[in-house]
């Protein structure tokens, strides 16, 4: 079975382009800290993931006038996805909030996210898919009002071991294409059980892709991360570690996920 009809290529191109003559802003805060595995909800289904991560070390100065400073930051956003083909995942995050020393609770906006992935990614040795990404902004929390994300997907599941590498590319609604910022994630994983696994995971920023920053501006995270798979809900928890003097010392994350509707296993 292909992944696409033509139709399907077209509109994925589509998007593609548009997003791309769009220029980078690079993010102090985040809302979700993963590594996307091309992954989608079955088809008809709901799954709702809980994303928090916490930072007890971080940036005292915010990116920007007016900004948040990551320092003793709690970000979080509810996502929820759902399944319309065995290809096509359509996800809302919403609220997107943290809680922050200087100004508390705030709601920071929201993002629309369309997941495009080769059927049964998780049952492939190879897998492949794009996430597209279009977010409204709180002024204090970006300072475009307007940005989105480019995420491809590629992976390897070696058994026990997985491999997977996005190749990210952040932008927002004004400039071009010379101006899109560089800020790939990569998962090594190593699977313990089909319900567990532990994995070392790389989050950076290099920069526009005209101008990379310098190795110093760089920011450079290594996270240590355990998954598991119960009842109740898939947990995924880490502990990060920044380095360069541009990156968030100590970085701690948490992510829930549960298939609201999934018919249960016999």
């Amino acid at each position: 079975m292909k992944l696409f009809r033509l139709t399907e290529l077209r509109l994925l191109a589509a998007i593609a382009v548009s997003l791309t003559v769009l220029p980078a802003v690079a993010f102090a805060q985040t809302d979700e800290i993963q590594v996307y595995d091309g992954g989608i909800a079955e088809r008809g289904v709901f799954n709702l993931t809980w994303h928090n991560n916490f930072t007890p070390k971080g940036s005292k100065e915010p990116a920007f006038p007016g900004g948040l400073a990551n320092n003793r930051n709690l970000n979080g956003v509810t996502e929820w996805a759902y399944g319309v083909t065995d290809w096509f995942e359509a996800g809302l995050y919403l609220p997107l909030y943290s809680i922050s020393k200087e100004r508390g609770p705030t709601i920071n906006g929201g993002k629309i996210r369309l997941l495009f992935a080769v059927p049964h990614a998780d049952d492939r040795k190879f897998f492949y898919a794009a996430n597209f990404e279009f977010s409204y902004n709180s002024k204090h929390w970006d300072n475009r009002r307007y940005t989105s994300e480019i995420r491809p997907i590629i992976g390897w599941h070696l058994h026990p071991v997985d491999v997977i590498v996005n190749p990210i590319l952040d932008n927002s609604f004004y400039g071009g294409f010379k101006s899109l910022d560089f800020a790939p994630a990569v998962r090594v994983a190593y699977n313990l059980s089909p319900k567990m696994a532990v994995s070392v995971e790389e989050y950076a920023d290099y920069g526009p892709l005209r101008d990379f920053y310098t190795t110093k501006e760089q920011s450079h995270q290594i996270f240590g991360v355990f998954n598991r798979s119960t009842k109740f809900a898939d947990i995924e928890a880490g502990i990060g570690f920044g380095l360069t003097s541009a990156s968030d010392k100590i970085t701690l994350k948490l992510m829930l996920s549960r298939d609201l509707n999934a018919k249960p296993s016999r």
